[in-house]
């Protein structure tokens, strides 16, 4: 028999991470109309097993988790890739990837792009935490899991619920009329 408070704690999760990369997709909005990146949500791979039926509804199941959550690139033409987790624990854990998702990682991250863990705590405090870091954890932390209070260099701000995970990555906006921005002959920063 299934637990009814883990059901709805496991709901809760589901929502507050959906509501966590609906606000990532808002602030890969404005990165975009800014002209400072351009950043997109990964899509999930997956294999239909069941033809569609009359409504255009079809059943499939997921054929890899390998990718990183986000991918793109920032101005000045480097890849960027993220990937983001949530918690509203006190703590957020280094198995919170899968093994193939920390392979991902340090791929791009030997290649050159810039590779981060971006993480929600309660969906009130955003850290992007540089890959290195999130590989080394145990090194640097002593531990396999990290508290908010320990990633405080890492503290991204979120007003007006758009987390800026490019802070300090990309040149500060410049307010400019919307007329010169249209035309292209400005270069952020």
């Amino acid at each position: 028999m299934r637990d009814p408070r883990r059901q709805l704690q496991g709901r809760q999760a589901k929502v507050a991470g959906e509501h966590f990369e609906n606000m990532i997709a808002g602030a890969c909005r404005f990165y975009e109309e800014s002209h400072l990146a351009k950043i997109e949500k990964t899509p999930e791979p997956m294999r239909p097993l069941r033809a569609p039926n009359g409504s255009g509804q079809f059943l499939a199941c997921y054929t890899k988790q390998a990718q990183p959550d986000f991918k793109g690139a920032i101005y000045g033409g480097r890849a960027f890739v993220m990937e983001a987790k949530h918690t509203d624990a006190d703590r957020i854990e280094r198995s919170r990837l899968t093994q193939e998702q920390l392979d991902e990682l340090e791929s791009y991250h030997a290649i050159g792009a810039r590779a981060f863990v971006l993480v929600s705590f309660s969906l009130r405090q955003f850290f992007r935490i540089p890959w290195p870091v999130w590989r080394d954890m145990r090194e640097r932390f002593g531990r396999l899991y990290v508290k908010p209070e320990e990633l405080e260099d890492y503290r991204v701000s979120a007003p007006g619920g758009i987390i800026k995970f490019l802070e300090g990555l990309v040149p500060p906006l410049r307010r400019e009329p919307q007329e010169r921005r249209m035309q292209g002959d400005t270069i952020p920063g």
